[in-house]
């Protein structure tokens, strides 16, 4: 090899060098720009989202008696509140039961700042979801989105006003869908998300939004001692409940009168009578003259099926006693010691 062939080979393995250097380089640079650019897209859906949903949002200032120990005279008032949403341009704002149930008085803050007084058109304690009015101009409402279409992983963002903290924004993903969540009253509110949305005192009965600023959800829960466990009731739901409220100023729900227990049922059971699950609901109560009664139920008798849907435990029970069920003639089959009955009842609207 002469010099000359020797600097020629030398000056292109220092300009490949070069080039594979400003290659890496330009890789960096662009998978940066890509990464600011996804960053860019999710604050702009974000702020477009929070941008048409927060004029609709509201704070709900609530007052509740305080009554003397076992039952007395009134003893003064309670102040408290939560958040809320406007839901039609007439006025009508959906939030929590929690909030609101048993207020003697109720003043709800609207985004631009005007007060006005509240009354409830009607409390579903057993959703966590309450209705409620204002009489006011210019209003506008939430757009409402399906909750059925959501998927784990998707974009959810809260609005509320925790700690009076107005119009307050968190944002996070849509942890499960599906879940259960036990309310107040103590019944079990079915299909609520579980979001990472931080929620705090406050933020209750606000809205969950998705990244096309639609209503997918009702804040209504947190785990306390937990990080980023927080929960909404279904939008569907609230659909469904604030429609029966506006209908009949609350929601009709059929009873038998019992108290019960989730109990096994010995296998050997479930084998030879071919039943659905392995658990069923023991009666340990009956009240005075309620269809129970009439219907000849016992006392230690397991309640296994509901006009042949199984019931594995007292919540199937109670979510198979809806308004459906009201005066109509239903077919409760209960195992009695190690005989299988099926007992005519006729479930009554409950108080």
């Amino acid at each position: 090899m002469n010099l000359d062939s020797f600097f020629v080979e030398s000056l292109s393995s220092q300009q490949l060098a070069g080039g594979s250097l400003a290659e890496e380089a330009v890789r960096a640079a662009t998978a940066e720009s890509d990464d600011a650019g996804l960053l860019d897209s999710y604050s702009r859906a974000v702020t477009a989202a929070v941008e048409r949903v927060s004029p609709s949002v509201v704070n709900v200032e609530v007052h509740q008696a305080v009554r003397r120990a076992g039952g007395g005279a009134r003893a003064g008032e309670r102040r408290g509140g939560g958040s809320g949403f406007v839901f039609t341009p007439d006025g009508l704002i959906l939030t929590n039961s929690h909030v609101v149930h048993d207020a003697t008085r109720i003043e709800v803050t609207l985004a631009d700042g005007r007060r006005a007084p509240a009354h409830t058109v009607g409390d579903d304690p057993a959703t966590d979801l309450a209705v409620i009015r204002i009489d006011a101009s210019g209003l506008q409402a939430v757009p409402l989105g399906d909750s059925q279409q959501l998927r784990p992983g998707q974009m959810a963002i809260a609005i509320g006003n925790p700690y009076g903290f107005q119009s307050t924004v968190t944002a996070g993903v849509i942890s499960a869908l599906g879940r259960s969540l036990r309310s107040y009253s103590g019944r079990l509110i079915e299909d609520v998300i579980q979001t990472d949305a931080a929620l705090n005192p406050g933020n209750s009965g606000g809205p969950l939004v998705d990244s096309r600023g639609q209503v997918i959800g009702v804040n209504t829960a947190t785990i306390l001692p937990a990080q980023g466990i927080c929960f909404a009731i279904g939008i569907n739901t609230a659909k469904f409940v604030a429609s029966r409220l506006l209908r009949d100023g609350r929601i009709r729900r059929s009873y038998i009168g019992v108290s019960a227990q989730t109990v096994p049922i010995h296998r050997r059971v479930v084998r030879f009578y071919s039943l659905a699950r392995e658990t069923g609901v023991v009666v340990v109560g009956i009240e005075d003259r309620s269809p129970a009664r009439t219907a000849g139920l016992r006392e230690g008798d397991v309640i296994v099926a509901l006009d042949d849907k199984p019931v594995a435990g007292v919540d199937d029970l109670h979510r198979l006693l809806t308004d459906a069920q009201v005066g109509a003639r239903c077919a409760l089959t209960v195992i009695r010691h190690t005989e299988r009955l099926v007992l005519p009842i006729f479930p009554e609207e409950a108080a």
